[in-house]
């Protein structure tokens, strides 16, 4: 009895993998504008909506690691900003020199260093951050100061709302958003379901 409701429940938690999105599905697809990691043609692309300072989100940042690994190449990942400003006041910033290290090439550098040191995450450290990538200080400096990069951030926190993010991370799973525990193995499950 037990493994046929965990069947039940497993069946309608990956019944909306299929082609017909039910439910919250991205209302922007991933293009050429995201920040990607992983091959264009792969199985299977993870959009998460994140925010830097998010404690949930530093804290699958290394599940969404460890899931890179085990897929390979069959994962594509995709990350959006989503800062929640009204509780985290070095989103916005955090997610700005993130955009800003990206003029450089080096986004996911900077995403990840971010992460990595999630407890500060002042402007004062995120220019640290930027000087130790070998990313343009001063230029990540005045877009700071001139918020050079918030329509970008913009951009991606009203796509979210669109796409029925309400808290983070959220993940999409082939656009459609992904509403089991991703703190679990649920979400590898999902994504290795959504890759055969």
């Amino acid at each position: 009895m037990e493994y046929f409701l965990r069947w039940k429940r497993s069946r309608r938690k990956f019944s909306h993998m299929g082609s017909t999105p039910r439910g919250p599905h991205l209302t922007v697809p991933v293009s050429a504008r995201d920040h990607i990691q992983g091959a264009q043609d792969a199985a299977v692309t993870l959009v998460e909506y994140g925010d830097y300072q998010c404690p949930f989100c530093g804290r699958a940042y290394p599940l969404v690691k460890a899931i890179q690994k085990r897929m390979g190449k069959k994962l594509r990942f995709v990350f959006r900003n989503f800062p929640l400003n009204n509780i985290h006041p070095n989103a916005e910033d955090a997610a700005e020199t993130a955009e800003s290290a990206a003029v450089d090439g080096k986004f996911w550098e900077m995403h990840d260093m971010i992460f990595e040191n999630q407890g500060e995450l002042e402007i004062d450290n995120l220019l640290v951050y930027a000087k130790r990538l070998k990313v343009d200080v001063k230029r990540v400096e005045s877009e700071l100061e001139s918020h050079t990069q918030r329509p970008r951030v913009k951009e991606d926190f009203e796509s979210g709302i669109r796409s029925g993010v309400n808290g983070t991370p959220t993940f999409f799973i082939n656009g459609v958003r992904f509403d089991g525990n991703w703190e679990s193995s649920d979400l590898l499950e999902a994504l290795e379901t959504a890759a055969q």
